[in-house]
């Protein structure tokens, strides 16, 4: 497979993990970009938001060994990692019988990962960190690349801070607006009854996986270190504090970020993956997002920008309805239009994002419409 093939792999998967799911973009964004790094990565909402459907396809995408359970403060560690094996122990050995359970397990899910008792916590804080599991007087080494996590709230507690840190992507999700519910409706109902969306064949593999892990370390990241430097003292300075445990993982998911944009050199853009590493309390979510928005040159940030001045151009054209011929201030604004004209082309061509481009031509076939609208009111258009 040639190396742009590769590529462009982690998008078709990002593109097939969010297929079924209304507003899940997100989601399957955080999920692929753990995959893509080796990292954890924890989802927070209420249930009935597509937490465990999108990780058991995520595996499905893959063709990967899956594990899934929700835990309580009385699942055992034989449920996850095996019973003991009754025949070994007689014979003097402490084997535990792991087929199916968490330490075969390529992708696994665990729902509520909160709830956790020590025994259990104790076991996944190695099983995320090393990949090992301390068992007795074994170390079992397990090829889990991902946990996907699942809590409805933050954990206040001490003991969970550390399990809470090493699952260093985390994404709030939200159940879908109001303006969603009605495709809400109508794929949910494809879901339950049509097979559409069943997965027929993986689109990549855990070797795929591998091979783009590689790549990682070859992207550029020369052009975003400083900036992501002054975004962790902006963070700081509004109470949102990083542990050099995550500080120090950041550029391994800007990396990721820009392989998933098939790039080896990583962007402004890339940094947005902050937005996923930062938050610790549900609230700064909102906040870290507002604050990547405003300081990041982002396609958002672009499309906002333009939004701003297509609307203007919009009100402009219904002053130049209504204005006389005379009316001085059409010279002025004739001035801005061209003004405003350059700052679109200079938007579309520093985006390098193909639909900011494409809209920027929009609002450049909108202003040229208006500016021909003032010239010929004021007799100056041929």
């Amino acid at each position: 497979m040639s190396e742009k093939t590769l590529l462009e792999l982690p998008k078709k998967f990002m593109e097939a993990l969010m297929a079924p799911f209304i507003g899940r973009e997100e989601e399957a964004k955080v999920i692929t970009l753990a995959l893509l790094s080796k990292e954890h990565v924890i989802l927070i909402g209420e249930p009935g938001t597509a937490k465990s459907a999108l990780a058991r396809r995520a595996a499905e995408l893959l063709n990967a060994k899956f594990f899934m359970y929700l835990l309580t403060k009385y699942t055992e560690p034989a449920e996850l990692f095996g019973a003991l094996d009754i025949n070994a122990l007689k014979d003097g050995q402490y084997k535990r019988i792991t087929k199916d359970r968490l330490p075969e397990s390529q992708i696994a899910f665990l729902d509520e990962i909160f709830n956790a008792n020590s025994a259990i916590l104790n076991a996944l804080l190695s099983l995320l960190n090393e990949r090992v599991i301390y068992d007795g007087y074994n170390v079992i080494k397990v090829p889990l690349r991902t946990l996907i996590s699942a809590s409805n709230r933050v954990p206040d507690e001490p003991e969970l801070e550390a399990l809470y840190d090493r699952l260093l992507l985390r994404h709030y999700a939200r159940p879908v607006g109001e303006e969603l519910w009605k495709q809400l409706l109508d794929a949910t109902w494809e879901i339950e009854f049509t097979n559409r969306w069943a997965v027929k064949e993986p689109i990549m593999n855990i070797e795929h996986l591998d091979k783009l892990y590689s790549y990682l370390s070859q992207v550029d990241l020369s052009g975003v270190k400083n900036k992501l430097l002054k975004l962790y003292a902006m963070l700081e300075e509004k109470g949102i504090h990083l542990s050099d445990r995550r500080k120090g993982k950041v550029l391994k998911v800007v990396s990721a970020h820009a392989i998933l944009n098939s790039r080896l050199k990583a962007t402004e853009e890339d940094l947005i993956v902050l937005k996923y590493i930062a938050p610790r309390e549900i609230d700064d979510f909102e906040k870290v997002a507002a604050l990547l928005s405003e300081e990041l040159k982002t396609p958002i940030k672009y499309m906002k920008e333009l939004n701003e001045i297509y609307n203007n151009i919009k009100e402009a054209a219904k002053y130049v309805e209504a204005a006389n011929e005379s009316d001085p201030r059409l010279i002025e604004l004739i001035r801005s239009l061209r003004a405003t004209r350059d700052r679109i082309v200079a938007l579309g061509k520093e985006s390098g994002d193909e639909k900011v481009e494409e809209f920027s031509k929009e609002v450049l076939s909108e202003i040229d419409k208006l500016i021909e609208k003032v010239a010929r009111k004021l007799g100056i258009y041929p």
